[in-house]
């Protein structure tokens, strides 16, 4: 199984001269850091399929005013090493928390995007970590929606059993054009040209791949939904109304389960913070450094 290596997939990374390994015994983790070491520390997570790469116009934004953490989570990107809870999302949210307690951070806040925003509330709902406040940016908190609730995670279950799966969604990520038509298609937003490169990278690596589609096995998003009224941490929710990966409107009933407070980006697909870090840099800050 091809594995991304940072000495040849990762020469040209986005952020490079940001990046460190850090270990956590069964974990080796990749981890961009910007920012003042003394500045309250906001962790940013990555969904599904994704990496540090998916911060690298974002994450320095918010480096002017705090200590921004950035890791590759597990089965995905540069980090290597398998969670004691596997890819589960309990299992993820207790290893970001050794990753954290590694490096001795207490974050003042956790954004997530997609599957990472998940985790981010997983991880308060369980006492990992006890941010003041969680933002989610184009957020996976709820279950899909009829028929596709027994689809998606069955199907995802399948892949997960067939070891030909990763290598051939590899192949496909290889062909010209092929990522960037994929990108576009499943979340509704139009990235730039390293952005696109840095996801056609990953997808061409099997083990990126394998990642991703066990993740999404494991992934327990009933459970989740039946505690989001039980979170204590302030909590924002950013949507773009083109997001053609998660409705808006899952968007606003995990908002009302959860109390939280919903902004909605015009015109942004599921990559919104990739398609105008500027703007939802502005609504971090201004969240997060609310009284």
């Amino acid at each position: 199984m091809s594995t991304p290596r940072w000495s040849l997939e990762g020469r040209d990374w986005p952020n490079r001269a940001h990046s460190r390994f850090v270990d956590t015994g069964r974990m080796r983790w990749h981890v961009q850091s910007f920012g003042a070491e003394d500045a309250p520390v906001i962790v940013l997570l990555h969904g599904t399929g994704a990496a540090t790469h998916s911060w690298r116009t974002l994450a320095p934004l918010l480096g002017d005013r705090f200590r921004v953490v950035a890791p590759d989570l597990p089965g995905h990107g540069f980090t290597s090493g398998r969670p004691a809870g596997g890819l589960s999302m309990r299992g993820v949210a207790g290893a970001v928390g050794d990753l954290l307690r590694t490096m001795k951070l207490v974050p003042h806040a956790i954004v997530g995007h997609s599957a990472g925003a998940a985790v981010a509330i997983r991880m308060t709902l369980d006492g990992v970590a006890a941010p003041s406040a969680i933002v989610g940016l184009s957020s996976a908190l709820l279950p899909f929606p009829g028929l596709a609730a027994k689809l998606f995670p069955g199907l995802a279950r399948a892949l997960f059993v067939n070891p030909f799966a990763p290598r051939l969604f590899a192949q496909m990520a290889r062909l010209p054009g092929e990522t960037g038509r994929f990108l576009r298609r499943s979340t509704g937003s139009h990235i730039d040209a390293t952005g696109e490169r840095c996801y056609e990278t990953l997808f061409a690596t099997s083990s990126h791949c394998a990642g991703a589609i066990t993740m999404m096995a494991d992934w327990d998003l009933e459970s989740l939904a039946r505690d989001l009224p039980h979170l204590k941490a302030r909590l924002l929710l950013v949507h773009g109304d083109r997001d053609t990966a998660i409705p808006l409107a899952s968007a606003r009933q995990a908002a009302g389960k959860a109390g939280a407070r919903l902004e909605v980006l015009e015109g942004l697909g599921h990559l919104a913070h990739e398609e105008r870090p500027d703007l939802v840099a502005t609504a971090i800050r201004a969240f997060v450094e609310e009284p």
